[in-house]
């Protein structure tokens, strides 16, 4: 997701200029942004519905009990890559420790995930088996493969457009609620 050049301009004089300005009077910039983010948040959120739409239309309805052994196998998948995520932050921190203890439970997660994987190919069709099934990542609209490894669904959850639209779901979260009574005008 590209949006270019920011159209703004961003002078550090102007910056201190409106912060001391901003002290005596309330120019509602906040609410310009918190505006403009939920923009951004409802064309993700369309984008996924859109996507999902698509998988819904281009894949193979599996039953329910294949899917249901699709879904463990995709929620062992994304539990490892966040651990696995969070681990790599850690021990870049220093913290390497808790990183190995981290480690230890995504090796017990990748034991669960390899048992529910032959349990899975075991329930499908060789056929099927062998087209790629993919999800929809609820917070950037990514699509992620059920069968992607580790390290792979690690960098993404650790990826800057991840990363960025989770700060953007927290910031948008905030100034909703700094700005709950300002927006009733």
């Amino acid at each position: 997701m590209d949006l270019g050049e920011c159209p703004k301009i961003h002078d550090l004089a102007l910056r201190a200029d409106f912060e001391h300005a901003s002290h005596t009077k309330d120019y509602y910039y906040d609410i310009d942004a918190m505006e403009q983010l939920e923009s951004f948040i409802s064309d993700c959120d369309r984008r996924t519905e859109v996507a999902k739409q698509r998988l819904l239309e281009t894949q193979e309805e599996l039953s329910a009990e294949v899917a249901e052994k699709a879904n463990v196998v995709h929620e062992l998948a994304e539990e490892i890559g966040k651990k696995l995520a969070k681990a790599e932050a850690l021990g870049a921190e220093g913290f390497v420790d808790e990183s190995l203890k981290l480690m230890g439970e995504i090796d017990e997660l990748r034991k669960k995930k390899a048992e529910a994987e032959e349990v899975y190919r075991n329930s499908m069709p060789a056929s099927s088996y062998q087209q790629q099934k993919l999800r929809v990542c609820e917070v950037c609209s990514a699509y992620l493969g059920i069968h992607d490894n580790d390290r792979r669904l690690a960098d993404h959850f650790g990826g800057k457009l991840h990363l960025g639209f989770i700060s953007i779901r927290e910031k948008l979260a905030d100034l909703k609620v700094s700005n709950k009574y300002s927006i009733c005008w």
